[in-house]
């Protein structure tokens, strides 16, 4: 693989901080002037004790406070790699995982919840007047931070199954050269958000094969792995990159904590350093008491107890799952459609006779205090209208649930057609 055609001219110009650098090699026996590191001595925390529901306690104090609270590394607290390198191997077994860094070979970073590293591996990869290919609707995060860059985006048609591998090829071959063709496919493969569609196997071959041919990089944003209701769980991107081609990015957000703002980044080694040189300019390293206290975690449950608990956060959205479509079937039934997500936590519904639903979603349904997000919000251009609204089943309970979309039901039924 060439990497240096996928990344941009900021990025390529990146150096190594000779200071951060420092951060990762002091021992006990280095007289160290180096480092601008405060005393921890002079902090005021003596320990912090957290207690687990399952009546267990994390505590963290002494010297692993004091590591907890200074300065790290800007790759992540190396413990903490080391256990999602097994868990990532164990999971995902990416071909290249032994491969010389020129050959696509594996590494992975801590990053400050998967937004860092979206933000960081599009801020690396894309320029002014670049095409990235996505599916028609696509999360904010992505949108907000490609649209002031000037990128341009090149979508493709999808159904209940994912990106269609046939549209994506005829949009490839078509392409018009009168701007630099795209370079990276972006995709979040399991339980999209918004649309909540996951992306089946056979889907992902095609289109891994297709950016082959093409000389694409696949960004997999994969937040939603873990919230996969068959727990057997579709093999990823990353397990069929043979050639280094993905960069998959994951997070805790869902499953342990959003607050504590922990990702990682798993791609090429060649593309994961131009990374961790933007990490150390940016926000220096993720939150360190954060990562110890996840580590401190997963050292208690190992690999086993961690997917058994994942698998009971599933289980947990599924049922929330079933009483949303369970409340859409008595309240929407000839007023909308909708999916029947696969995962994670969001009911796209096609509302009936609506070219738009913007002004029905942010003025008359707020008016009534039942809030969704129109589907012009997950729009590159965000101007043109859309028939869909995201609804999210995360947090209400069923009351809530029939409540808002018996809201909803009133509205459409007084919606002039």
């Amino acid at each position: 693989m060439n990497y240096d055609r996928f990344v941009n001219c900021v990025s390529s110009r990146r150096q190594p901080s000779l200071v951060r650098d420092f951060s990762g090699q002091v021992t006990p026996d280095h007289v160290s002037f180096a480092g601008g590191c405060p005393n921890p001595d002079m902090f005021p925390f003596a320990s912090v004790t957290v207690a687990l529901k399952d009546g267990r306690n994390l505590k963290i104090d002494g010297d692993l406070l004091k590591k907890s609270l200074q300065y790290g590394s800007s790759e992540g607290l190396p413990e903490l790699i080391n256990w999602l390198k097994v868990m990532q191997k164990t999971l995902h077994n990416p071909p290249t995982w032994t491969n010389k860094p020129e050959q696509g070979g594996t590494e992975l970073c801590i990053t400050t919840g998967s937004q860092e590293a979206l933000s960081k591996v599009c801020g690396m990869l894309l320029t002014n007047d670049d095409t990235i290919i996505t599916n028609s609707y696509v999360y904010t995060g992505v949108l907000d931070n490609l649209r002031p860059m000037g990128v341009r985006f090149l979508t493709i048609e999808s159904d209940e199954s994912g990106m269609l591998p046939a549209a994506l090829f005829k949009a490839l071959s078509s392409f018009q050269p009168t701007h630099r063709p795209p370079r990276v496919i972006y995709i979040v493969p399991n339980a999209a958000n918004p649309t909540g569609v996951t992306l089946t196997l056979e889907r992902k071959e095609l289109i891994y094969q297709i950016a082959k041919e093409f000389d694409l990089l696949i960004i997999e944003d994969d937040p939603y792995y873990f919230l996969q209701f068959n727990k057997s769980r579709i093999p990823s991107f990353l397990s069929l990159d043979t050639d280094g081609r993905v960069l998959r990015a994951d997070s805790f957000s869902k499953v342990l904590s959003a607050g504590l703002r922990l990702g990682f980044l798993t791609g090429p080694k060649m593309l994961v350093h131009n990374v961790i040189l933007h990490v150390q300019v940016s926000t220096m390293h993720c939150n360190m008491l954060s990562q110890v206290l996840v580590l401190q975690l997963l050292q208690i449950w190992g690999l086993e107890g961690f997917l058994e608990y994942t698998n009971k956060v599933s289980d947990f959205y599924q049922g929330q799952r079933d009483l949303m479509m369970e409340s859409a079937h008595r309240w929407l039934n000839g007023l909308a459609e909708w999916n029947n997500p696969q995962g994670g936590m969001f009911l796209w519904i096609k509302l009936a006779g609506i070219t738009d639903t913007y002004d029905l979603v942010m003025r008359k349904a707020r008016d009534n205090k039942v809030l969704f997000v129109p589907g012009r919000a997950f729009l590159p251009d965000n101007t043109m209208p859309s028939p869909y609204v995201r609804a999210s089943y995360s947090l209400p309970s069923q009351l809530q649930m029939d409540k808002g979309l018996k809201i909803l039901a009133e509205l459409l039924k007084n919606v002039e057609r």
